[in-house]
């Protein structure tokens, strides 16, 4: 692998990929404004390093809930992976194993829970659409603990799902012998073609609930019997709901853009939600990372950790499980080096001081 960083990969995944599953990795909702907003303000956040502090050795493990992680940068629950690479998740999680990291793994996973599980060599922890079939949810729920998921993380931002208009001139659909693996038995494996819509959009608005509450949160944490954490909270109040109502951590988080456009960025959102509950609970971020200082910056603005979600995708596409370990080592080294360059020896030292 040559790419030197996160954007080179990017663009070597474009050129293996077909173009509807491009789109649909790289699309945002609308006029994709928080797509673009979610890296625009990265870029606005500023770093006030410190000088002669001994950094000859730098530590960058954590952990997260029990998850031990030997860096704080988690794999974002991402969507049919085999689009990618006929590998898919199996790929992605025995990369995320290799480079001494985690992998949540999506409900729209092209492979088996049990699968993913068997081939990671640490926890993985399962993302969660709750369908409007509760039976089928709660079997879902009982099936993935029982295949070894250390964790659910509830999605809540996506009652119905955004219009990502490069998807709906794409028709976008799954290719035959490919769907939705862990709701097979359910009878809602299938996303298809739809007329004047992406069928991934038409498969959320047939099957998923848009009457979810803070309510339903307790009946999960009680049917789960793991941590919940809740994923797409940019609010500090809703922060505050999601303590009150029982969750285990909380994702901040805008669905990388693919929602509601002209939504706040993550990494805008993150202090007051941090200020709100972060010391009560782990808050991880995703949306928008690309480098290594995106990483330090979200950590010192109160991130417990931090979730990649299209760069594993890109790393996949270019080189398979190599690929997505080459994406890992490359915010890994980017990571290791601007701590060096911040003057923080370990991550107890990135502090909100270091925000100018």
């Amino acid at each position: 692998m040559d790419a030197l960083n996160l954007i080179e990969l990017e663009a070597q995944a474009k050129n293996r990929l077909a173009e509807m599953a491009w789109d649909y990795y790289r699309s945002g909702a609308d006029d994709e404004l928080t797509l673009r907003r979610n890296r625009a303000a990265f870029a606005e956040v500023a770093l006030r390093y410190r000088v002669l502090v001994d950094v000859a050795r730098r530590e960058l493990s954590t952990r997260v809930l029990g998850c031990e992680l030997e860096l704080p940068i988690m794999l974002a629950p991402t969507a049919f992976h085999r689009l990618a690479h006929p590998e898919g998740e199996l790929a992605t999680v025995r990369a995320a194993t290799a480079a001494g990291t985690s992998m949540i793994l999506s409900s729209l996973s092209t492979t088996p829970v049990e699968e993913v599980v068997a081939a990671s060599g640490r926890d993985v922890w399962f993302q969660l659409y709750v369908y409007k079939d509760r039976a089928a949810t709660r079997a879902l729920v009982e099936r993935v603990r029982e295949a070894g998921c250390k964790a659910l993380v509830l999605t809540v931002d996506a009652p119905l799902l955004g219009r990502r208009e490069r998807d709906v001139r794409n028709r976008f659909a799954l290719p035959k012998g490919m769907g939705v693996q862990n709701m097979l038995a359910e009878g809602y494996a299938e996303v298809s073609a739809q007329d004047g819509e992406s069928g991934l959009a038409a498969y959320f608005a047939r099957l998923l609930d848009p009457s979810l509450t803070w309510s339903d949160l307790e009946w999960l944490r009680a049917t789960a019997q793991m941590p919940v954490l809740v994923k797409g909270v940019v609010r500090a109040d809703d922060a505050r709901r999601a303590v009150e109502h029982g969750a285990d951590g909380i994702v901040v988080s805008n669905h990388g853009g693919r929602q509601l456009d002209g939504s706040v960025a993550t990494i805008e959102a993150l202090p007051a939600i941090a200020d709100e509950v972060g010391a009560e609970l782990p808050l991880l971020c995703d949306g928008g990372i690309r480098r290594g200082t995106d990483v330090l910056k979200a950590l010192a603005l109160g991130a417990s950790a931090v979730l990649v979600g299209r760069p594993q995708l890109w790393g996949l596409a270019a080189g398979g499980e190599a690929g997505v370990r080459h994406a890992l080592q490359i915010l890994h080294e980017e990571l290791d080096r601007a701590m060096a360059l911040a003057g923080c020896p370990d991550l107890g030292a990135v502090t909100r001081d270091l925000i100018a």
